[in-house]
């Protein structure tokens, strides 16, 4: 009798701990996974002026930072359930829920004073300059140039400038 006990009493602590270490460390979806149906990596961005970014995929894990920049593009790398692994430019990370996040395109400009030109040619007119850190609008890419929208502005910035859209991403 002692022995049934030890074993279930055994078996129940075995079980708590892999129950425990399984929502300690989530796994991550894999590149189209079947929750979505999106593929990841992707970039997408944010819904709100206050998104609380969470060491873990869920409420219960702590709020490690609180991003406030609503439309800035971030990167999500992961995703379980309604919770989206994200990447920041600066390379910021942690877990947010799906409602926060939007499917609309936007990049942020990168590294010094960056040129917006009438067309995707350097010889083209300026139209603009754009100071790092400055958030456009994202309506398409080809080739090294991407045309972006910011504030009454529009024009073709290269690729390179830019955060937010892949090296060889086709953006319609």
């Amino acid at each position: 009798m002692a022995r049934a006990g030890y074993a279930r009493a055994f078996i129940g602590i075995v079980s708590a701990v892999v129950v425990l270490a399984s929502t300690e460390r989530p796994s991550f979806a894999a590149p189209n996974d079947g929750d979505t149906g999106l593929p990841v990596p992707r970039f997408v961005s944010l819904h709100a002026d206050r998104v609380n970014l969470r060491t873990g995929p869920g409420d219960r894990y702590p709020i490690e930072w609180v991003l406030t920049r609503k439309e800035m593009p971030v990167e999500i790398t992961g995703q379980l359930e309604h919770w989206r692994r994200i990447r920041d430019w600066e390379g910021t990370a942690g877990w947010v829920h799906e409602r926060m996040l939007t499917g609309k395109r936007a990049v942020i400009v990168k590294g010094g004073v960056r040129q917006l030109f009438r067309q995707a040619d350097p010889a083209a007119p300026v139209v603009a300059r754009a100071e790092p850190g400055v958030i456009g609008r994202l309506l398409e890419c080809r080739g090294a140039w991407c045309k972006v929208e910011t504030g009454e502005v529009t024009g073709w910035m290269r690729r390179n400038d830019v955060w937010g859209v892949y090296p060889e991403e086709s953006v319609p």
